[in-house]
């Protein structure tokens, strides 16, 4: 398929663009806490759900300095997230629910989730949440070592986890689930599929986990056979994208179907059908067809259909900015 040109990047991808994260830093206490202190150092607030507190009158984070740091979490443990801008950037949970009304008012901040600000926040900053949540996400659910039941601690300004008997010291990392997210066609149309729970009209492409032993490709092949009953053959890889929602790498795709015949199978799915892009022009100019938020890598892959196709801008027509 041809490759054209993607309207913009995946929402919460290319932070490797502004974000050194400095991983051979990462155990050199010393090194780590001079940053800490340093003038420039910014650190990122979430609360114990995963929420970032921003600025009340504006869509942009509230990052706290090194002072405000030292009065409101001195002895709170921050995690390293890297070097962007020239500034060392933190992360910081404030994990007691009750102190979360007073710092809103002391910070002059809102809380949201990354769902709600990722189409707010700058790209740069959406990026940072979505690192920032992915991170603590995993120290807050990672407390105990699988192997022989001792409490962790955290190492590594906060990428490792290290259980505390001395007999077993396992190390623990960060998880990714991996995820396959595939726009199919067939001769000039598109499988999409709606979830019986989604806004009215709303279509989107199919998605589901890799299992154990899978190459991406094949689970791209067997999901759309299970949602869908569609045979595919051909499989590209698109793009990707973070979704620490709670904690997943969405990889996107391109696939070919060998025909349009559709047998539901697992039920995921309350509908799934083919359309062309004049349906699909046609179902947002009168409301019968919503695609995907533009949060998501799925709208992505639906604007660089349309856009290689027939020459469609997904985000003209949608009236996305």
């Amino acid at each position: 398929m041809d490759q054209a040109r993607l309207p913009r990047p995946n929402t919460f991808a290319g932070l490797s663009l502004v974000l050194d994260r400095v991983a051979e830093h990462r155990d050199e206490a010393a090194w780590i806490a001079t940053q800490a202190r340093s003038d420039a150092a910014r650190y990122l607030l979430l609360d114990g759900g995963g929420e970032a507190f921003l600025h009340r009158d504006g869509d942009a984070l509230r990052w706290l300095d090194a002072g405000e740091r030292e009065r409101w979490f001195a002895d709170a443990p921050a995690s390293l997230l890297g070097i962007a801008h020239g500034a060392p950037h933190f992360l910081l949970v404030a994990d007691d629910p009750s102190r979360n009304g007073e710092l809103e008012e002391a910070l002059g901040a809102r809380r949201m989730s990354l769902r709600g600000a990722g189409l707010l926040l700058g790209a740069d900053e959406a990026g940072l949440f979505a690192y920032a949540k992915g991170l603590s996400h995993w120290q807050r659910e990672t407390r105990f070592c699988a192997c022989c039941g001792a409490a962790l601690r955290l190492v590594s300004a906060g990428h490792r986890a290290q259980c505390s008997n001395p007999n077993c010291a396992r190390l623990h990392f960060p998880r990714t689930d991996a995820a396959v997210i595939m726009l199919v066609e067939h001769e000039g149309a598109c499988l999409l599929g709606r979830q019986a729970g989604w806004p009215a009209h709303r279509y989107s492409t199919l998605a589901g986990f890799v299992e154990p032993g899978e190459a991406l490709e094949d689970a791209v092949r067997r999901e759309v056979a299970e949602e869908a009953g569609v045979i595919v053959d051909e499989v590209h890889y698109h793009s990707s994208q973070p979704w620490p929602m709670p904690a997943s790498l969405m990889v996107g795709f391109i696939a070919t179907a060998v025909s349009r015949e559709i047998r539901m199978r697992d039920l995921e799915l309350e509908d799934a059908r083919w359309f062309t892009p004049e349906q699909i022009v046609d179902g947002i100019a009168d409301g019968s067809f919503a695609p995907s938020t533009a949060l998501s890598v799925s709208y992505r892959l639906l604007a660089h259909w349309l856009q290689a196709r027939a020459g469609l801008d997904l985000d003209a027509l949608t009236g996305t900015a």
